[in-house]
């Protein structure tokens, strides 16, 4: 039975000259799982938002939709408030209480429910996600794990027919993306949840889906199973890159048939193949002897009464590398970014930038060709109506940038998508000249494509002598660009390693290619490193 349909959807912004959405029909199961993917500005959190009522943009609308049968204008208030639940990308954008418990109940209360039947439903609820364990507690006080399940949990409190989320991994780590999925999957397959979730990151979730949709230029341009849609997708397409490591790893090596879509099928997939060659040929890591950042015993609290958030961390970066920092949320990475820029003072410790004592740079001279911090949230990076006029403050020509932005130069900075907001940040951080580049989640809302242009940057940069260090829970991009990856762990660097050393000895902060290859070969980092492996051995029987 059809829970929702779209029937020629076409959406136009204001003075906008071409549609964001164009004739884009679908419909949705009742207790289906629906994944909808799609390139940076494709149209993923304009469709996500015209499908939620309250939460529609204002722009010319034409086309059909309907909830449960009934055409979505004619739905009562209280129907379209509770029956579609909406969980955002940014996990503190959606609380609006002090207080977990009172975010909890918030949804209900506004509703005018029983409060004997607000207290049970809060009881229940709680306990289902594991919230009871801090339902007391401050939600300025939460990870960014713990924020997400409390949206989550808070929509769920109106018992929804429809859950839609729009990237609710996307500021999550690993593990709690991971945890996050899987709940989400519980709630489909134990109540007869309907899903619909907009994703970059769809390694986890295309194989548990029923259907994968996928949106180009503002068209659904396909439109079936998980399996249906990768065997037709165009391999330039920029969602091809974030595809299942598995299935990626089939098609580099001419597979037929059905493809694997997670790490047991791609394990299964590579048996036959010999592994007389166990590891990919690389150099030894090397660097400069000269050092862009030094960080040592550093401690660091927000208050005299809070506990520590650095608790001694030590950490050499070297001019002209690469370093990814990766750690859970409240580990203290943006912290340490923070303090890293001057921007927060450490109570103790030692900070050194390109040799000098961070406190004996006079006035703004830190700033000037020297070192620039782009922010997790970017949007603070933006003070003006128009792409050109941030270039212009930033002193930058768009032909000067080693990315396309030029076509942007009329678009206000908030009516960019997430990808684009990275890239104008970026564009203006270069516009500083700075020798030492920190970026706090620089990945988040980018396509696939966007990161390996953006990864392609990086190394450009780091050519020209700039040192960059990025602060990211993308594992896969981490793979992809880093000279080294450095581990926080209760604000501490427990390690820092070239990223062939440190994927093949972690089982929980690594890429699919190497949970797929464990066993069998030896530093893989990459499906390039493994499709390379496989090709080179050969199917048949292994001498080793």
């Amino acid at each position: 039975m059809e829970i929702l349909t779209a029937s020629g959807v076409t959406f136009t912004y204001p003075n906008c000259d071409r549609p964001a959405l164009s004739d884009v029909s679908f419909s949705l199961e009742a207790g289906s799982f629906n994944l909808l993917a799609g390139g940076t500005g494709s149209g993923k959190s304009t469709l996500l938002k015209l499908l939620k009522r309250e939460l529609a943009p204002m722009g010319d609308l034409s086309g059909g939709m309907t909830f449960e049968g009934r055409p979505q204008a004619e739905l009562d208030d209280k129907s379209a408030a509770l029956g579609i639940g909406y969980v955002m990308q940014q996990p503190d954008a959606q609380i609006v209480c002090d207080k977990v418990w009172a975010e909890l109940v918030f949804t209900l209360e506004n509703a005018g429910a029983d409060k004997a039947f607000i207290a049970f439903r809060a009881a229940e609820t709680a306990s289902y996600f594991g919230i009871d364990r801090w339902y007391e507690s401050d939600t300025d006080s939460l990870s960014g794990g713990q924020k997400q399940l409390l949206n989550l949990a808070s929509v769920m409190m109106g018992e929804p027919k429809l859950l839609i989320l729009d990237e609710p991994t996307a500021q999550l780590d690993p593990i709690a993306a991971t945890e996050f999925i899987h709940t989400v999957k519980k709630l489909c397959d134990e109540l007869g949840l309907t899903v619909l979730i907009a994703e970059h990151r769809l390694d986890e979730l295309v194989p548990i889906s029923d259907r994968l949709m996928i949106l180009d230029g503002g068209r659904l341009i396909h439109n079936g199973s998980p399996r249906e849609v990768i065997a037709a997708l165009d391999p330039k397409s920029p969602v091809a890159p974030a595809m299942p490591a598995a299935a990626r790893l089939f098609k580099a090596l001419g597979g037929t048939g059905d493809c694997p879509l997670n790490v047991a099928q791609g394990r299964e997939y590579i048996a036959p193949y010999k592994a007389d060659t166990k590891a990919p040929k690389r150099g030894e890591y090397t660097h400069s002897a000269d050092k862009a950042l030094e960080l040592k015993d550093v401690y660091f609290r927000y208050s005299r009464g809070e506990a520590d958030i650095l608790k001694g961390l030590s950490l050499d970066v070297y001019k002209g590398e690469i370093v990814c920092i990766l750690g859970a949320n409240g580990s203290g990475k943006s912290t340490a970014a923070r303090c890293m820029a001057g921007l927060i003072r450490p109570y103790s410790g030692s900070i050194k930038v390109l040799g000098k004592r961070l406190k004996d740079y006079k006035s703004t001279s830190l700033y000037k060709e020297c070192l620039t911090l782009v922010p997790q949230d970017v949007q603070t990076c933006f003070l003006h109506q128009t792409v050109e006029q941030e270039l212009d403050e930033a002193g930058i020509k768009p032909e000067e940038l080693p990315f396309e932005i030029g076509h942007l130069l009329g678009t206000h900075p908030y009516d960019l998508s997430g990808g684009e907001q990275q890239l104008l940040a970026l564009a203006k951080a270069l516009g500083s000249k700075p020798q030492l580049l920190i970026l706090d989640e620089v990945t988040k809302g980018m396509d696939s494509a966007l990161k390996l242009t953006a990864a392609d940057i990086f190394h450009k940069l780091k050519a020209e002598g700039v040192t960059l260090i990025l602060v990211t829970h993308d594992i896969e991009f981490a793979a992809l660009c880093a000279d080294r990856c450095v581990m926080l762990f209760g604000g501490e660097a427990v390690c820092a390693l070239p990223p062939w050393e440190f994927f093949d000895r972690g089982s929980f902060y690594t890429t699919s290619a190497s949970r797929i290859a464990r066993g069998k070969y030896e530093g893989v980092v990459t499906v390039d490193d493994l499709s390379s492996l496989c090709l080179k051995n050969g199917k048949g029987v292994s001498l080793c």
